[in-house]
């Protein structure tokens, strides 16, 4: 009897290493380092509280960079979860000009005030309901100590053409495979893991069908997982404020363009009372 015993103790030990092992954290937050190239497209120089497209006629000559980088987190709770930046993603810099032609004209080193204003008018959120796949955009705007919320509902629209490549390898402790995706008119390769208990992409469009997206490399951005942390997080901390005004995508773009163009205009009148 006492092999019997024996193989019996270590059945049990080897049944309790394998469910630990494979244990899924139901709560945590996931740090992705985040580089993306510049979109030229979506910059504007403002001269006068008159917009222009860089690279235009009337555009002055400016240094752009070609990349910028930072960090985004999402925290997840049971069947919720929240993105969260860097707080210094998005700012601003405001380049002064004078008018005349002379050594402190534009582009001369006594003509021209660079200054960095960080963050913009507004703080955007993006919030998901991971069970039934939806996304919910909430804007919170203060001004003159008055605090608004809006929020809208995203539909998730998923990339066809999924080509898995068959290769695997670890990210952040989690085992991933890869597909290539066409995204873009670009090819987007894709790594994702199913060690995670719900379905989640930093890129909307390139959410599998199931499965944690942790890196994705292309021409023009790339997303990698460095950390995931499990616990100290509850569902409270990540589902969307109740009483936010609810409005359509069109009418909550129309209200951030709204803050980004009164930004704009209180800065002009600050540099132009200080001169």
């Amino acid at each position: 009897m006492k092999p019997f015993r024996f193989i019996a103790i270590v059945l049990t030990g080897l049944s309790l290493v394998s469910q630990t092992a494979f244990a899924q954290p139901q709560s945590g937050r996931i740090t992705y380092e985040v580089m993306q190239k510049v979109d030229l497209s979506q910059m504007r120089i403002v001269i006068n509280g008159q917009e222009i497209r860089p690279g235009s006629a009337d555009a002055p000559a400016v240094d752009i960079p070609e990349t910028r980088s930072f960090t985004q987190y999402f925290i997840f709770a049971g069947t919720y979860g929240k993105e969260e930046q860097d707080r210094n993603t998005g700012g601003m810099v405001v380049r002064q000009f004078r008018q005349d032609g002379g050594p402190g004209g534009p582009g001369g080193p006594e003509g021209r005030e660079n200054r960095n204003v960080n963050g913009r008018p507004f703080e955007r959120t993006v919030f998901l309901d991971l069970a039934a796949q939806k996304t919910v955009e909430v804007v919170t705007i203060r001004k003159d100590s008055v605090t608004r919320q809006y929020q809208t509902e995203l539909p998730l629209k998923r990339e066809t053409g999924w080509q898995p490549s068959g290769k695997t390898k670890k990210i952040a402790g989690y085992t991933c495979q890869k597909a290539t995706v066409p995204f873009r008119n670009l090819t987007y390769i894709v790594w994702y893991t199913t060690e995670l208990p719900f379905t989640y992409s930093p890129i909307p469009s390139l959410t599998p069908e199931k499965g944690v997206v942790l890196q994705i490399e292309s021409e023009n951005e790339a997303y990698k997982a460095t950390k995931i942390v499990e616990g100290n997080v509850t569902e409270r901390d990540v589902m969307p404020p109740k009483d936010a005004q609810v409005v359509t995508p069109d009418e909550l773009n129309t209200i951030r363009q709204k803050a980004m163009a009164d930004m704009r205009q209180k800065m002009m009148n600050e540099f132009q009372n200080r001169n």
